[in-house]
């Protein structure tokens, strides 16, 4: 018989103890790494603190500690003060001066209304009044006063007490001044207010203001000057006849005796602070 030989189906003629061989292959080196990978650990620079940001936190402890002592300060001296108060008021027991109207007289009142139809006021007044001490052991020194006379908040005269005094423990100290306007131009609703007020039994409702400066002394302790306002309300006067005026009327009559009898005098501390004036 003769064989039959079949041919193999390895292309190219390799036999097949070629493939089945065992092939033995070197082992391959990893692949290096390659630079565009990211690496987050390559190119960082060691980490630096911002000197910047010191200094600012420095600058705000050291600010916030200085507005710490400053609020400490002032509370500590306020505290003092008011201590100190308290024993001095304990101790004598001050007292504000007290204010009275003793007499007001008119003697010129003239309301002149020319052709242009404006009108002007002319007067004079005396005033009279005290001031008294109801304290022991409390002295007060009073500057000059500046006085001014209203008629329903409009002013009528004003004047001044020009000498510096000292009004001593329960000591009364009597003030006379003269006050006068000369000319003095009136908007016509206050030319018919006064004129309306003339026609009333009582007469012009009139105020007397005073404004001045005082210190006080407490044994050997004197206080800085603080301003004083005196208000006196409460008084009522007619004028001298021929007075409440007309066309170019003038009078010099004898003078009017204001009634005071129900005047009362309100003392006001006028403390100014900066540009700022407080009352109490």
């Amino acid at each position: 018989m003769t064989d039959t030989v079949y041919p193999s189906s390895k292309p190219n003629g390799t036999s097949s103890a070629a493939v089945d061989a065992p092939t033995t292959q070197k082992p391959q080196p990893p692949p290096a790494n390659k630079s565009q990978l990211y690496n987050p650990n390559l190119n960082r620079h060691p980490y630096r603190p911002n000197p910047n940001i010191y200094h600012r936190n420095h600058r705000r402890s050291y600010f916030c500690l200085c507005c710490f002592w400053s609020i400490l300060i002032i509370i500590l001296l306020l505290l003092l003060a008011t201590i100190a108060g308290c024993i001095l008021y304990l101790l004598y027991r001050p007292h504000r001066p007290t204010f009275s109207i003793t007499s007001l007289k008119i003697s010129q009142f003239n309301l002149t209304t020319t052709a242009d139809d404006t009108t002007h006021l002319t007067s004079r007044l005396n005033l009279t009044l005290s001031t008294k001490n109801p304290n022991k052991k409390v002295v007060f020194y009073y500057d000059p006063i500046a006085i001014t006379c209203l008629s329903d908040e409009t002013q009528i005269a004003n004047g001044s007490f020009p000498d510096s005094f000292a009004s001593n423990p329960n000591n009364i100290t009597v003030i006379r001044s003269s006050l006068y306007s000369n000319s003095l131009l009136l908007e016509t609703t206050t030319v018919n207010q006064i004129r309306s007020d003339l026609k009333k039994k009582s007469g012009l409702p009139l105020k007397i203001l005073l404004d001045t400066e005082a210190r006080v002394k407490i044994e050997s302790i004197r206080s800085k000057k603080v301003g004083i306002r005196i208000e006196c309300e409460g008084i009522h006067s007619l004028i001298p006849k021929g007075g409440g005026g007309g066309k170019s009327r003038n009078s010099s009559a004898s003078s009017v005796t204001a009634t005071v009898s129900d005047a009362k005098c309100k003392v006001d501390l006028r403390i100014k602070i900066w540009k700022w004036t407080f009352s109490s």
